[in-house]
C-alpha cells in the first residue's frame, strides 16, 4: 500500500482552494418610516438611526453615508432614496459591504423583487444586516432566516391591506365616506361623532349646477361667474364635480364595484337638480333642454329618428297633458304621441319574448355555453401570446438590473431599456384589457336571460324610468330609430344571447327530435360579435 506522504507530491494537480470568507467594516445606514405623519409627528426615524448606529460601533462597523431619513412606502422599490443609496453603493471608492437597517422591514416589503435586489447586492458583496433581526448571512440557514423575514413583510402587508379594503368597504356600505371629502365639505366632530358637513363654499358651488340645469351655460362661463363671487376653480374642475353624486348625497367609489350607495353625509342639491345639470351638460344635437327623468317618456335618450338620426326629445303637452316624442332637429317633422311609441317599442321586445318549458330550457342553456366557449377560444389564444410576450419582457428588465447593479451598463442605457421595455409591457397590459372578458358566472347569467325573456313587456311596464333604460340597452344595446313613413320602430343590433334564447326556444322542439346532441349548427344561431352576457338586474 502506497504511503499517504506520496500523494503530496501530486498537490499541484488539485483543484480548487480554501476559501477565506472576509466581511468588510465598511457600511451605510438606510432608515424610513412609511408616512408623512409618521416622520413628522414621532421619532421613529432618530430612533432608527440612533440604534443603527451603536450598532455598527458595536460590531466595528465604519459608517460612510447615512441615506433614508424621511416617509417612502416599502411595498414597492420605486424610493427616491432607496434607489439612491443603491447607486451611491455602486458608484462609491469605498468597498461598502454593509447595509444597516433598524429591522428588514425598514429596507423593503416587497417580498420576491426584494429577496432578488438582496442577491444582487450579494454578487456585489454588500450584505444586509438588521438590528432587531441579526442573522448570519454568510450561512444557507442565516440567508433562509432573512429571506423569511422578507416573505412576511410582504405578506403582512397584504394582510393590511385586505383588511384596510374590507373596513373601507364595509363603512363606504353603511354610507360612511372614509376619504377626503370633495370641495365645498368640511369634517367636523359633533358630540363625537364624526360628520361631513357642506361650508360655506359649497354654497357657493351649488350655483354650479343651478346654472348648468336652468340656463345651460359652458363650464367657461361657470368658472368665470364663481371668480365674480370670489371662488377660483378650474374649468376641468367644474366638470368633475358636476359628475360628482356626492353632492346629492350618494357615495360612489370603485370599491362599491358599481353599486350607488345613500351617503350618511349632507347633501348640498337634490337628486333631480343633481340629474338634470348632467342630461344639460352631456349635451344633445338636437339643441332642446333636456327634462328630469320621466316614467311618462322613458324612450328618451333611446329613440332617435330614421331620418336625421337624431335622438327625440320627450315632452308633456300643454293642451291635452299626454306625453310625446318629437325630433328637434329643424325641417324634420317627427312628432308622435308616446302611448302610440311605446306599443311599437312593446313589439319589437314581443318579437324576443318566449315561453320556455324545462326541457327546452336545457337545450338553450347547452347551446349558448357552448357557443360562448368556441367564440372565446381565439382570445383565450390570444391571451397566452400576450402572457408570453409579458413574461419574456420581464425576464429583458431582470437581466439589465443585473447588469446594472454589477456595473456592466450605465445609467444612461439602463434608463433608456427600462423606459423602452415599460412601453412595451403597458402596450401588452392594455391589449389584454381589450380582450373580451369571460363571464364568471355564466350559468347563472344565462338563468337570469332566460327568465327575463319570458317576461320583457311585463318587466318593462312595471320598472320605474332608469330600470326601462337599462332593460332598453340591455336588449338592444344601440338603440331604436323611429321611422315615421313606416310607423315603426327598428334597431340595428340585439343583444346576441336573446336573440339566441329566442331562435333557439322556437327551433329546439325540432332540433330535439332529430338529434339532441348535434352541436354543428350551433353558432347560426348566435352572433359571433358583442356576446357578452351583461349583469342583469330587473
Amino acid at each position: 500500500m502506497e504511503s499517504k506522504n506520496n500523494v503530496i507530491a501530486f498537490e499541484n494537480f488539485a483543484k480548487g482552494s480554501v476559501k477565506n470568507i472576509t466581511i468588510g467594516n465598511k457600511c451605510v445606514i438606510y432608515t424610513r418610516v412609511s408616512t408623512k405623519d409618521q416622520a413628522n409627528n414621532n421619532m421613529s426615524l432618530v430612533t432608527q438611526k440612533n440604534l443603527c448606529e451603536k450598532f455598527c460601533e458595536k460590531n466595528g462597523f465604519e459608517i460612510i453615508e447615512c441615506f433614508g431619513g424621511t416617509y417612502e412606502s416599502a411595498k414597492n422599490d420605486e424610493r427616491k432614496e432607496f434607489n439612491r443609496m443603491l447607486a451611491f453603493i455602486k458608484k462609491s471608492k469605498e468597498k461598502i459591504s454593509q447595509i444597516v437597517v433598524y429591522s428588514i422591514d425598514r429596507f423593503s416589503r416587497s417580498g420576491a423583487n426584494a429577496i432578488y435586489i438582496k442577491e444582487q447586492l450579494k454578487k456585489s458583496g454588500v450584505t444586509i444586516q438588521s438590528v432587531s433581526q441579526p442573522t448570519d448571512t454568510t450561512t444557507s440557514s442565516g440567508r433562509l432566516q432573512q429571506n423569511i423575514h422578507f416573505v412576511f413583510s410582504d405578506f403582512d402587508n397584504e394582510l393590511r391591506r385586505d383588511k384596510c379594503v374590507t373596513g373601507m368597504r364595509e363603512a363606504l356600505l353603511r354610507g360612511e365616506w372614509c376619504q377626503h371629502a370633495p370641495m365645498g365639505y368640511d369634517h367636523i366632530k359633533q358630540n363625537g361623532k364624526r360628520m361631513i358637513v357642506v361650508n360655506e363654499l359649497g354654497k357657493k358651488l351649488k350655483n354650479i349646477f343651478i346654472w348648468k340645469a336652468k340656463e345651460g351655460i359652458s363650464h367657461v362661463e361657470i368658472k368665470n361667474r364663481l371668480e365674480k363671487q370670489g371662488v377660483k376653480i378650474a374649468t376641468q374642475r367644474v366638470s368633475d364635480i358636476i359628475k360628482n353624486p356626492f353632492y346629492c348625497g350618494l357615495i360612489s367609489h370603485n370599491l362599491l364595484e358599481g353599486k350607488v350607495i345613500d351617503g350618511s353625509h349632507e347633501k348640498l342639491i337634490s337628486r333631480e337638480l343633481f340629474l338634470k345639470a348632467n342630461e344639460v351638460k352631456q349635451g344633445n344635437p338636437g339643441g332642446y333642454k333636456i327634462a328630469i327623468p320621466n316614467d311618462g317618456i322613458p324612450l328618451k335618450h333611446f329613440l332617435k329618428c330614421e331620418k336625421c338620426g337624431c335622438f327625440m326629445r320627450g315632452y308633456k303637452a300643454t293642451k291635452n297633458q299626454k306625453y310625446y316624442y318629437k325630433c328637434g332637429t329643424f325641417g324634420c317633422s317627427v312628432n308622435m304621441r308616446a302611448e302610440a311609441v311605446h306599443e311599437l317599442f312593446k313589439k319589437e321586445l314581443e318579437e324576443y319574448t318566449v315561453s320556455v318549458n324545462e326541457s327546452i330550457d336545457g337545450i338553450i342553456k347547452k347551446y349558448i355555453t357552448h357557443t360562448y366557449a368556441q367564440l372565446h377560444k381565439d382570445s383565450d389564444d390570444e391571451k397566452l401570446i400576450l402572457d408570453k410576450q409579458l413574461n419574456e419582457i420581464e425576464k429583458k428588465v431582470e437581466r439589465i438590473e443585473e447588469k446594472f447593479i454589477n456595473d456592466e451598463l450605465s445609467k444612461e442605457l439602463f434608463d433608456k431599456y427600462n423606459e423602452r421595455f415599460k412601453i412595451e409591457k403597458r402596450e401588452i397590459f392594455q391589449k389584454l384589457e381589450s380582450l373580451p372578458k369571460k363571464s364568471s358566472n355564466l350559468e347563472t347569467c344565462i338563468d337570469k336571460a332566460i327568465k327575463l325573456s319570458s317576461k320583457l313587456n311585463a318587466a318593462w311596464d312595471s320598472a320605474d324610468y332608469l330600470e326601462k333604460q337599462k332593460l332598453q340597452y340591455l336588449i338592444f344595446p344601440d338603440g331604436m330609430f323611429y321611422n315615421k313613413k313606416n310607423n315603426e320602430c327598428r334597431t340595428v343590433r340585439v343583444n346576441s344571447i336573446f336573440v339566441a334564447i329566442a331562435e333557439l326556444s322556437r327551433l329546439s322542439i325540432g332540433f330535439k327530435k332529430n338529434n339532441p346532441d348535434d352541436e354543428s349548427g350551433l353558432s347560426y344561431w348566435v352572433g359571433a360579435h358583442g356576446f357578452e352576457p351583461r349583469t342583469l338586474c330587473l
